[in-house]
């Protein structure tokens, strides 16, 4: 086993520190009606991506709405997430904090849709709308805007998407998806526009978040305004993804993945294997071992079957059902494959390195990290130290060590 060094990468650090202050200002300056707002129902859309203070942008939402003299309600938005039902979609944003009470709001949580529509693609694929959403007199998009897993174009994981596959329920999102992530860039704007044109939609609120995981934007548009602004946020985003500062690994060790922290469980922008082949040189290792789940992925293990090699425990961990249903609506069944694994970490860090080709074993390359959203700290073994010592944006901070196994053959989660 080779030692380990930990060291720190340092990135863009501004954030936004007045959550809420920032938020209302940004809604106080949106050219809208306000005055038309009074009396009428408007239904705010909550997905299920992991946002820092994600209950407390939600709140300052409901609060202005009602100050403003509507009558607002929250939907959960998320596609087939949660399992495709109304007890998993709950479960999902109640476990960010956002609930009925917290909220002082409805949440009016139904799998149940309407047809809006019909996009004008080969398929002619129905557009839907959640029910609730459809009968609200407004609707106000919320999302974090980031570059999507699957797929690279003018508009990707954000507000556009929230239109054509998160407020579309189970439904939509299986009509979406059966014509492949290979024509998401270019249909999420053809079906974002007629929804646009025909939805009461009053306003959009994207979120980005900087390397440190923290929320570096927060942007509010109005109903004209919304494409225009999610492609400028993922512009932004782009830039502030984390990555790493060096190539060519032997083994990356990823400590826990989840729907929270990509829609692959572990972003491909960050490591380099994905399900399409637009991500292939985004990064290089010859083996990845996922180690665990995220709490808030509530055992859905979608991503895993990108890793070459896991442990027994991780696999006693997921939940299939959930899985299943979630990849057989996305089609990507490929990523519910089971990975070889092992009956601990050692065992199968072990087989990792040895199974690397054309390698020194005494000289593998390897890299530990809790997950794809935290490279600002992180662990590498020794002999990538050349790789990154005389770079001014990547700290050394420890000595050499020894990884440490438990009695069980399993470590610790890096933290």
């Amino acid at each position: 086993m080779p030692k380990m060094v930990r060291v720190k990468q340092l990135f863009e650090a501004d954030k936004i520190e007045d959550i809420k202050g920032h938020l209302e200002k940004q809604l106080d300056t949106l050219d809208i009606d306000r005055a038309a707002l009074k009396g009428k129902r408007i239904a705010i859309t909550v997905g299920s991506r992991g946002i820092p203070d994600n209950a407390l942008m939600v709140r300052t939402m409901c609060d202005k709405l009602k100050e403003w003299g509507a009558k607002p309600f929250i939907i959960p938005a998320m596609g087939s997430h949660g399992g495709g039902t109304v007890e998993g979609n709950l479960e999902i944003i109640n476990g960010y904090g956002i609930t009925e009470e917290a909220m002082g709001v409805p949440i009016l949580a139904s799998m149940e849709v309407v047809q809006i529509g019909v996009m004008d693609d080969a398929a002619h694929t129905p557009i839907f709308c959640d029910k609730n959403a459809a009968e609200a007199d407004g609707i106000v998009l919320y999302n974090k805007v980031k570059p999507h897993t699957d797929f690279k174009g003018e508009h990707e994981s954000g507000l556009l998407k929230m239109i054509a596959i998160g407020i579309a329920k189970h439904t939509g999102c299986s009509w979406f998806h059966k014509q492949g992530f290979d024509t998401f860039a270019e249909r999420i704007p053809i079906v974002a526009k007629k929804f646009l044109e025909k939805m009461p939609v009053i306003f959009g609120v994207g979120v980005v978040q900087n390397a440190y995981d923290d929320i570096s934007e927060i942007m509010a548009f109005p109903k004209d305004k919304i494409a225009e602004g999610d492609h400028t946020l993922l512009e932004i985003a782009r830039r502030r993804l984390p990555r790493f500062k060096f190539d060519n690994i032997d083994v990356l060790i990823i400590d826990r993945i989840g729907k929270n922290i990509s829609g692959e469980g572990a972003d491909p922008n960050v490591t380099g294997r994905g399900f399409m082949p637009y991500f292939k040189d985004d990064f290089h290792t010859k083996r990845l071992f996922i180690r665990g789940l995220t709490e808030q992925s509530h055992h859905n293990a979608c991503g895993l079957g990108l890793a070459d090699i896991t442990t027994r425990r991780c696999l006693n961990s997921c939940d299939w059902e959930s899985t299943w249903i979630n990849l057989s609506t996305n089609t990507m069944i490929d990523g519910g494959k089971i990975p070889m694994y092992q009956n601990s970490d050692f065992e199968a860090l072990r087989l990792a390195i040895r199974t690397c080709t054309k390698n020194d074993y005494s000289r593998a390359r390897v890299a530990h990290i809790k997950d794809t959203l935290s490279l600002t700290e992180f662990e590498i073994s020794e002999s990538l130290i050349p790789d990154v010592r005389d770079r001014d944006d990547v700290e050394i901070l420890t000595e050499p060590y020894e990884i440490r196994f438990h009695e069980d053959g399993y470590m610790d989660d890096f933290e």
